[in-house]
Formats: C-alpha cells, structure tokens, sequence
C-alpha cells in the first residue's frame, strides 16, 4: 500500500468554497482516474496560520505504479486546474509514504 498525501494550506477567505469544490469536484476527478483504491480527506489541527487553514487529502493506491501513472497521465492537467481554479489562494506540498 503506497500512501499519496497532499498537504494544502487554503486562505481563510476561500476556505468554505474550497472544501465544497474538493468534495465535489477535485476528489471525485482523482479516484475517476482508477488510480487509488481509496481517500481521506482531513483538516489538520495544529497549524498556526491566522491567516489559512490546512487540509490533508490522502489517497491510498496498490503499489507504486499506480502512483507513477496517475504522476504521468493524470496529476499534471489536475493540478493545473487546482491553480487555476484558487489562484493565490492554496498552496499544496505532496508526500509519497508506504505502508511497513
């Protein structure tokens, strides 16, 4: 099991827009590519940020070659659309972690 999480701080001001459009929008995209087996999508507690809110997406996928196929076909176009979509409004860092 090969864990994929994407870590996205999210503006305050967006921040009730933005979980609607993850939930509704993104996340579905993400599993449409039939690339993860499952997801979690967490608020993280401890951040300090008066100004944004974290969020944990994470997505659980097989082995590493699903992960490397969603990394070539698919993550480029839907992060992309992430920017476009909240521009200057998130900003996301992404961790690769397997199961021992």
């Amino acid at each position: 099991m090969v864990l994929y999480n994407v870590t996205v701080a999210v503006d305050k001001k967006v921040e009730r827009e933005w979980i609607t459009w993850m939930k509704e929008t993104h996340i579905p995209e993400v599993m449409e590519t039939n690339q993860f087996e499952d997801y979690k999508f967490f608020k993280v507690l401890n951040t300090e940020d008066p100004e944004a809110s974290s969020y944990s997406v994470q997505y659980f996928a097989a082995d590493m070659k699903n992960i490397q196929m969603y990394m070539a076909a698919f993550a480029p176009e839907l992060q992309q659309k992430a920017l476009l979509a909240w521009p200057n409004k998130i900003a996301a860092f992404r961790t690769l972690l397997e199961s021992v």
